[in-house]
């Protein structure tokens, strides 16, 4: 009998899907999309119909209707033959360029703001599995924090929906990094944040991506001292450091040029508003998600 006959496991439906096994638990409870088979040992399986059905849940959750609209539609969906999973994204494939609509940032907003972080996740991992990482972190995220600081500026509430989306996008990031294929052996980037800087979410963003490519990174996060941005340095011999600095006070760029010099050359980029000063010889500038990327690539074999 083959697996389809006998039905698929959650696990076998999370790898095909994309979704992790505890959303389709939770599709389940809260909705309804489950196995609705059994094998003949008693244990509930998918068949050709719920798989239909679950990925026309994640293909409206990710257009930006709210999950629960979203189920209500694939549970009116008739059984049809299951079309071929996608091949998992490894170093070689590249997410698709389309991004995320403009339903999708208001329904991420609004789920943010009533404080539904199920919803919320749902939302990230979503247009993170169909689109990628910059596509999600361009068109998405951006847009939807955007728009909470400025009804934050308008009303001065809102400092909770901040923390809660951040909140999200960072273990969204993260799963869907350990989610990407192995790194291909070559030599780490490194990213961190100046010296007093805590808004850590870019570089995260940053490495994701690069997993996506197969590129293995190292993170060390919020307010990293340059004394321990160079000894991880010497350690790991990096082929390239990113640091990025958003608020002005954190830019000072003298520490920059007191890094260790490396042997091969580890390129050294900065990203961010908060650099103002002048940059020591050989230093990196970019100002966008897209330009830090092409020239991290541009350090890889």
């Amino acid at each position: 009998m083959s697996e389809e006959e006998a039905g698929y496991g959650i696990g076998a439906v999370s790898r095909l899907l994309g979704v992790p096994a505890p959303t389709l638990r939770t599709w389940n409870l809260r909705y309804g999309l489950g196995p609705s088979r059994r094998s003949a040992g008693g244990h509930r399986r998918y068949d050709a119909a719920d798989l239909h059905r679950l990925r026309e849940m994640k293909r409206l959750i990710a257009e930006g209707l709210p999950p629960a609209e979203a189920a209500r539609h694939a549970l009116t969906l008739t059984g049809e033959p299951p079309t071929p999973p996608a091949p998992r994204r490894t170093s070689a494939t590249r997410p698709t360029e389309a991004g995320p609509a403009g339903a999708g940032v208001t329904s991420l907003v609004r789920a943010a703001f009533v404080l539904d972080s199920h919803a919320v996740t749902h939302l990230l991992e979503s247009s993170l599995a169909a689109h990628g990482v910059r596509p999600t972190w361009e068109r998405l995220v951006l847009p939807a924090f955007d728009a909470v600081c400025r009804r934050q500026d308008d009303s001065g509430a809102g400092i909770d929906v901040e923390h809660l989306l951040s909140d999200r996008v960072l273990a969204a990031l993260h799963r869907h990094a350990l989610r990407q294929a192995a790194p291909a052996g070559r030599r780490p980037v490194l990213l961190a944040c100046a010296e007093d800087e805590q808004h850590t979410l870019p570089v995260h963003a940053l490495a994701a991506a690069l997993a996506e490519e197969g590129v293995e990174t190292r993170v060390l996060g919020a307010r990293t001292p340059y004394a321990a941005l160079a000894h991880a340095m010497r350690r790991l011999h990096p082929a390239a450091v990113f640091v990025w600095s958003q608020q002005e006070l954190t830019g000072a760029t003298a520490p920059l040029a007191a890094l260790p010099r490396l042997r091969p050359a580890a390129r050294l980029i900065v990203g961010g508003r908060g650099w103002r000063e002048a940059l020591p010889e050989g230093v990196i500038r970019v100002d966008t998600f897209r330009e830090a990327l092409s020239q991290l690539r541009r350090t890889l074999p």
